[in-house]
């Protein structure tokens, strides 16, 4: 029996990677699709078992045009942009690629920290342009030695525990919160759980946010939360952006309490009118943000060999969970 994969974006010229993971019982399709699921024909729709997505969202009114859907990988992380009910309700399984990118997210994650607390994006926004600062220090309550600040960490997963084991490297004390982590996980890598996450807040001198976006944590990180950080904290946020609240966090940094963020997600990505205030003072450089807020366009995990990762990790998913009735990755129903 031959059974078909769809790949709707047309990501790559050919498919021989795929075709030689999945075998010769797989076949596999391409669309053109560039914003949309909607801009496939009903044709491909009609054959797929197998949908293979990175940056198309999976909603309810797409997947009734798959009545042959068996499995939908999303090629990343995060998995908020598949509707799950929906798949649920038809017995279609999620499944994620958790094993992509951990060292390029960790990494972006405590740079953005090690950036903001070592001065490098203050020197940097204020020796530019025709007028710039004195050639000297300049005293900045963000500037601050590693070791002795606590490094707390939203969600110990891959990438939580990867950020946690390069914090300790630089020598921060690391504590997190993760009420899904099994007991014994912080032993194993030498770091401090805390019992709740305002326990976690109240310490964290660099708020590194590592958990998915789910129902539970979607605005979880508002004001109240970042006024538990220690005076002069840094937030950092390499997860989804709607996880924390932007508004609160300008409100947190105009006032002084949050010395700085460094923000790799934000809210509604690419940014539309009307853009968060924050990103919009961040593109006019107004002087009260120099040295204190850094946002790049959702690039952590970027490097080529993470790109290489992600599509090979998704054919052997998809493999592993269509062709041999495997459950690798896939993402649990009652997970949010």
């Amino acid at each position: 029996m031959t059974l078909t994969v769809l790949e709707p974006e047309g990501l790559y010229p050919e498919t021989d990677l795929e075709q030689r993971i999945m075998g010769p019982g797989v076949r596999i399709l391409q669309g053109a699709c560039k914003t949309s699921l909607a801009e496939l024909p009903d044709a491909l729709c009609q054959q797929a078992e197998g949908l293979m997505t990175l940056r198309m969202a999976v909603p309810a009114d797409q997947i009734a045009r798959f009545p042959k859907l068996k499995v939908v990988i999303r090629m990343g992380v995060g998995y908020d942009r598949v509707d799950r009910a929906a798949c649920a309700a038809r017995g279609i399984k999620v499944c994620n690629v958790p094993d992509y990118g951990t060292q390029e997210v960790a990494e972006f994650a405590v740079l953005l920290a090690l950036g903001l607390r070592r001065g490098l994006t203050l020197y940097h926004d204020t020796q530019r342009g025709p007028t710039p600062a004195k050639w000297a220090v300049m005293p900045h309550p963000a500037v601050r030695r590693q070791d002795v600040q606590t490094f707390g960490i939203l969600g110990l997963g891959r990438i939580g525990t990867a950020a946690a084991l390069r914090a300790k490297a630089l020598g921060y004390r690391v504590v997190f919160y993760d009420p899904a982590l099994p007991n014994g996980s912080d032993r194993a890598i030498g770091v401090t759980r805390c019992r709740t996450m305002d326990e976690m807040l109240s310490q964290a001198d660099v708020l590194s946010i590592h958990c998915p976006l789910t129902r539970k944590t979607r605005g979880l990180i508002g004001e109240r939360e970042l006024r538990l950080l220690p005076k002069d904290a840094v937030v950092v946020n390499t997860a989804r952006g709607p996880i924390l609240d932007i508004d609160a966090l300008e409100r947190v940094l105009r006032d002084g309490h949050v010395a700085a963020a460094g923000l790799d997600v934000i809210p509604v990505e690419p940014p539309v009118d009307p853009v968060p205030s924050l990103l919009q003072a961040y593109r006019n450089k107004e002087e009260w943000l120099a040295g204190r807020l850094i946002i790049t366009p959702h690039i952590a995990f970027h490097t080529p060999q993470a790109w290489d990762d992600i599509r090979l990790k998704s054919a052997e998913t998809m493999r592993d969970v269509l062709v041999e009735g495997l459950n690798t990755n896939v993402i649990p129903p009652e997970s949010d």
